[in-house]
This record gives structure tokens, sequence and C-alpha cells, in this order.
């Protein structure tokens, strides 16, 4: 899968389009290291560190790509931040769904600027799942993650630099809050959602969206024939999906979404503190789970998939014109 030349969120040294250009010279995976056993299948005599591609660690094109995957983190987190600070800021009657579009726009237009760099990750999800499924190594994943959470960071520091301190103390700079502590009537209390439901949240939230949008990339068929800009315009709409569903859905206050982003969590948790930290972990480990969870399936459906393997022979008037000629 990883070898195809219209892999989406692949290896970043594989061409989008078609073409002949490589961005990474540096391969993950080492190539023509297989042979052929007695019963004619080929087996892979690969040692584990180049299962795991510890050679991705001395590849000054993987971190040049990587800068890639900062910058694009930092815009995001800039921009993301910025619109769920000013819809909620705003007079509309519903903010999380014009909060939904924008974020389903601004992340289509960052993967499009990012995956001719680096593979178009810019989140810890689509890194961490795209080496479990072994589109890149889990070297270059790790690498790609340090990569976006420093950029997160980098981007919660800009949008410090240019709001208001109140504004900053209101939205928690924009970050992902599972609870808050607000006025109540016999002093502050703690509103927000459960960990419990928080963590499913996450889980799901993370599962539908690898499952809805990220497989069409991983497909080198799918990602072919829909071409990158409709596949990455998918994934934009998917996300946006999701973060309207998952505000709309519980609609407590001191919740703020899904964050399917761990990175983009991580930002402005470093730079606010305080209870940002309240349940930080449950937005690591619900996309973790999700991962693995999505990895499974990939290894439970057919590897060739329905219409690899059948085409159209079954179609009805195919079948009607067979039946004619018994």
């Amino acid at each position: 899968m990883a070898s195809n030349s219209n892999v989406v969120f692949g290896d970043e040294e594989n061409q989008l389009s078609g073409g002949t250009n490589r961005v990474q010279p540096c391969s993950s995976t080492p190539r023509n290291r297989n042979t052929i056993d007695d019963d004619g299948k080929k087996q892979n005599f690969l040692s584990l560190s180049q299962r795991l591609g510890i050679q991705d660690f001395f590849c000054l094109d993987v971190w040049r790509a990587s800068m890639g995957e900062l910058l694009g983190s930092a815009v995001l987190v800039f921009m993301l931040d910025t619109i769920v600070i000013s819809t909620f800021e705003s007079d509309t009657k519903m903010p999380n769904l014009i909060m939904s579009i924008l974020i389903a726009v601004v992340i289509t237009i960052l993967l499009l600027a990012v995956v001719p760099v680096s593979g178009g990750h810019i989140n810890p999800v689509i890194s961490f799942s795209a080496a479990l499924v072994g589109i890149i190594s889990m070297s270059r994943a790790i690498i790609y993650i340090v990569a976006q959470c420093l950029g997160a960071l980098l981007g919660a520091l800009a949008l410090r630099a240019v709001v208001s301190s109140s504004i900053e103390g209101t939205f928690s700079l924009g970050g992902c809050t599972v609870t808050i502590i607000a006025p109540g009537p016999n002093g502050p209390v703690t509103v927000g959602l459960e960990t419990a439901q928080a963590l499913w949240l996450e889980i799901f939230c993370t599962f539908v969206f690898l499952f809805a949008s990220i497989w069409m990339a991983y497909d080198h068929r799918q990602a072919k024939a829909l071409g990158h800009v409709t596949v990455l315009s998918i994934v934009g709409l998917v996300l946006g999906l999701l973060v309207f569903i998952s505000t709309t859905v519980t609609a407590k206050k001191g919740y703020a979404g899904a964050g399917i982003n761990p990175a983009r969590c991580l930002g402005p948790a470093l730079i606010r503190g305080g209870h940002l930290w309240d349940g930080h972990w449950i937005f690591w480990v619900g996309p973790t789970i999700g991962c693995v969870a999505f990895y499974v399936y990939t290894k439970i459906i057919p590897p060739k998939h329905f219409l690899a393997e059948y085409g159209f022979k079954h179609d009805f008037v195919g079948v009607v014109k067979a039946l004619s000629n018994v």
C-alpha cells in the first residue's frame, strides 16, 4: 500500500499527482529484500530496527519534512482556537454549527498545503494510525508527533500574544476541556462532562474519523479514483461534522467537544495550564484506543476489499444476460 504513488497520507517520498518528483528520498523500509520460499511466497527478512525504521532518525530529509508538520500544526492550533473563541464570542444562535463549518474549511486548506511536504498529517492520530497500518515507520511517526506537539505549543503561544487576558481566561485559549470551574449559588462549582462519557466520545469520534475519511487516503485505489483534493475535503468535512456532533449531543457547559487531535489539546494546556490539565489524559488515551481499534478493523477486512476482488461481474444485467445464454 505504501509503495503506491497515490496514497494521500502516505510516505512523503511518494508523489500524489503521479509525477516523478520525490520530496523524501530516504526510504523507511528497505526495498528488494524479499526472497521466495518453497511455496512461491515472498518472505521478508527484515531486522527489528528496519521494521521500526530506526534509520529515519538519521535521515535529514525526514527531519526537514517534519518542519511541515511543525508549521502546519502551529497554524492549525492558532486558526482552530481562534475560530472557537470568535464563534462563541459572537451573537450567533448556533455557534457550534458555524465553528464546525469553519473548522472543516481550515483543515482542508491546511492539509492541501502540508501534504506535498510531509504527507499531510498535522495530527498524532493520523501519524500513529499510519504507523500501525504500516504506511510509515514508527520512527517517522514519533518524529512527526514530536514536531506536531512543538507546533501546537508555538500556535498557542502566538494566540496568547494576540488575545486579551480576559478572553484568554474566559475561553481557556480555545483549548480542550472536559470540565471547568464556574460560579454557583453557593460558590464555585465544577461543571462539564463525566470522565467516562468524554473518553468514549474520544474513542468513537477517533474511530469514525479514521473509518469514514482517513481510510480513503490510506487505500491507494480510492485515493487515485477520488483525487487527493476530494479526499482531503472529505477529511475536513468529517472532522467538522464530528466536532458539531460531539458539542451538540453533549450540550454540556465546560466540555469543549471531542479533541481528536492530542497535539492541539496539548498546546493550550502547556501555555494556559490550570483546569486544561483536568482530564487531559482523555485526549491522548481515547484517540490511542481508537487508532488501535481501527487497526484491528483493517486486519479483519479482506486485503483486496470487495470491488477489487469481484469487480462488477455480479451486475444484475450481466446475470440476466448469463441466464439468457444458458
